[in-house]
């Protein structure tokens, strides 16, 4: 019965640490030679924390706002990228809204 409740604490651990990690939005640095900029594109993606505690789609809202920009423009990156963020409150949540806006750029050759 130990062993049972040692392997239901360690997989409950994981659990919580997988729930906490994110991916970090990259912003490459290009020359101007190897690109042709598309335009200007802004886009925004919004994370929630229930409870305080429980992230929901969270630690993924700059990455989804950068893919997001880039996409509205058919592009390949986001260069001169500005991040903002604002947030809202509620009784059991809390809200994050990040912008992503910059320049989407077509690249000239595979980076």
């Amino acid at each position: 019965m130990k062993y049972l409740s040692k392997v239901v604490a360690a997989a409950l651990f994981g659990v919580v640490l997988a729930g906490c990690t994110g991916a970090p939005m990259k912003s490459a640095h290009y020359d101007s030679n190897q690109y042709t900029v598309v335009g200007h594109s802004e886009a925004s993606a919004t994370g929630l924390l229930l409870f305080g505690i429980i992230p929901i789609r969270q630690n993924s809202r700059f990455v989804r706002a950068q893919d997001a920009a880039i996409k509205a423009k058919g592009g390949d990156a986001l260069i001169n990228t500005q991040v903002q963020e604002n947030w809202f409150w509620a009784w059991v949540l809390t809200g994050y809204t990040t912008t992503i806006s910059g320049d989407v750029v077509k690249l000239k050759t595979a980076q």
